[in-house]
């Protein structure tokens, strides 16, 4: 733990297998505490049900200054920061501070980055995990949702053009660039997809992402909503490709109007090996979401009867339950 130059509170740790193990008497040299006052806090932490003792610790032999073998308690790191949180010292405070700082940055932006972690990975082998590709896997997925693309197709006619497209425009754009992505990864339109994969007889109605528990409404228009994990990560890799190029056409000031983005995204597609898509395809907008949206009436009513069936048994098992002998002998 130290004070960087830019006057930031910095944390360095090791991690292996996920997690870090400190004894005692490493989480007292870490806060500069006696390793009483350690004991103390890691007692009060498990009293108060703010860990459970058999996730957080673990055994390890060691071996002492007298040469000989002992079985030494270590603690992980959840138990290391609940640790932080109530030390009174002055490495407590820093770790506080640090604490802070990155928790205040997660509420605002949405996200934190260890920006000289992930600058300097380990080279060669190495125990200590790099998540960097996890991380690019995420913003991919993120930047290709259908509304940062939405946004940023509109940010990027801003840069590019003398004019402000209506939303109108945008958005019957929006959906051509939608079908000549979604085709090029899949051979369907949004529309196509939407109609062909929507049914009320698949589990969860065929979709393989949806928000909450619970596919909704709402959940059942939205083509990549059907996409496998294969064809996601392809349309993530092809949709960031072509923000980056759009982006980079518009901020070199290109004067690119509505009418040419679709030839420059076609020439983009055949540059990389995709299959473009002449015309609209097969199915209209209005008759996949209609499809789609009487499929889930059924769906929403099969699974209406399967939740008052399940009902009507716990019903029938807790009636059984209090009239049986057990039930009678319980006080």
């Amino acid at each position: 733990m130290f004070t960087s130059q830019d006057g930031k509170i910095r944390i360095e740790c090791r991690f292996e297998n996920d997690t870090l193990w400190l004894s005692q008497a490493m989480i007292g040299e870490l806060y500069g505490k006696a390793k009483s006052t350690i004991s103390e806090h890691i007692k009060n932490i498990f009293e108060d049900g703010e860990l459970d003792e058999d996730s957080v610790v673990r055994f390890y032999r060691t071996t002492a200054s007298d040469e000989k073998n002992y079985q030494v308690q270590y603690f992980n790191l959840s138990l290391v920061l609940a640790v932080g949180y109530r030390v009174r010292s002055t490495r407590g405070i820093q770790f506080r501070q640090w604490a802070t700082q990155t928790l205040q940055e997660y509420l605002i932006k949405g996200f934190v980055m260890d920006d000289e972690r992930l600058k300097n990975p380990p080279v060669g082998p190495s125990v200590v995990p790099d998540y960097f590709g996890e991380m690019l896997e995420r913003i991919r997925d993120i930047r290709a949702s259908e509304r940062r693309v939405y946004l940023r197709v509109r940010e990027i006619f801003a840069l590019a053009a003398d004019y402000q497209p209506s939303l109108k425009e945008t958005t019957l754009f929006f959906q051509t660039i939608q079908n000549k992505l979604h085709f090029a990864c899949t051979g369907k339109t949004a529309a196509e997809l939407i109609h062909q994969r929507a049914d009320a007889t698949l589990p969860h109605m065929g979709l393989t992402s949806f928000k909450g528990d619970e596919v909704r409404k709402g959940d059942v228009t939205v083509a990549k909503n059907y996409l496998n994990q294969r064809e996601v990560d392809e349309l993530n890799r092809v949709v960031n490709m072509w923000l980056d190029f759009a982006e980079d056409q518009a901020r070199r000031r290109q004067q690119i109007f509505l009418r040419d983005w679709q030839e420059k995204l076609d020439q983009f597609l055949q540059f990389n090996d995709r299959d473009v898509l002449n015309g609209a395809g097969t199915i209209s907008k209005k008759i996949a979401d209609d499809k789609a949206q009487a499929e889930y009436e059924l769906f929403a009513e099969q699974q209406r009867r399967i939740k008052e069936t399940e009902g009507e048994r716990d019903i029938t098992e807790l009636l059984q339950w209090q009239t049986s002998p057990k039930a009678k002998d319980v006080p």
